[in-house]
């Protein structure tokens, strides 16, 4: 059982009803200096990644790595199969056939990209996490419904609680909640 001592801030959740007032307030709490920030919303809302200040996922060229492994993988090993290791005269035709190459080439490709996809979205977003602190935040569970959050979190370098807390209702939510790390 942890003590008062022990429960360290996670930071301070808005809870909105429409995409414009969340969008509205991570631009205002942009402007006003705050950093580390997240959205949680139960659709995809345009220009809010560029109102939180994300920059672009390094996903895509993960994947694009991973598919050119496979590729140049798939080619040289059937390359190294057929012509090298155990060559076969079948017919009179040659060991390097490169267009029999193709096929499994191309799932090769294909293959590499979607594992690092996977993998690469996994471990880029921290999962797999079976609790967070922002669930403890009340009506949480309507974030995949229909309302709104935007959190400032303790890790900002400008955060303090109740200058926090008292920006966020100035920008007219439902409710401002503190959340512990608890």
């Amino acid at each position: 059982m942890k003590s008062e001592l022990d429960i360290n801030p996670y930071g301070v959740v808005a809870e909105f009803s429409d995409d414009k007032q969340v969008l509205n307030a991570a631009h205002k709490a942009r402007e006003a200096g705050y950093t580390i920030m997240e959205a949680y919303s139960p659709v995809p809302v345009h220009g809010l990644d560029e109102a939180l200040g994300r920059k672009r996922s390094i996903l895509p060229y993960l994947v694009l790595l991973g598919g050119l492994t496979g590729c140049i993988g798939g080619f040289f090993m059937q390359t190294w199969m057929s012509h090298i290791d155990y060559p076969w005269n079948i017919g009179g035709r040659p060991s390097f056939s490169w267009p029999a190459f193709i096929p499994v080439t191309f799932e090769l490709t294909i293959l590499c990209s979607a594992l690092t996809t996977v993998i690469g979205m996994f471990s880029l977003n921290g999962l797999p996490r079976p609790h967070h602190p922002i669930f403890n935040t009340p009506n949480f569970d309507r974030s995949a419904i229909d309302h709104y959050f935007l959190c400032i979190e303790a890790k900002d370098p400008k955060y303090d609680e109740e200058e926090v807390i008292k920006f966020l209702q100035e920008l007219g939510p439902e409710a401002v909640t503190p959340i512990t790390d608890a």
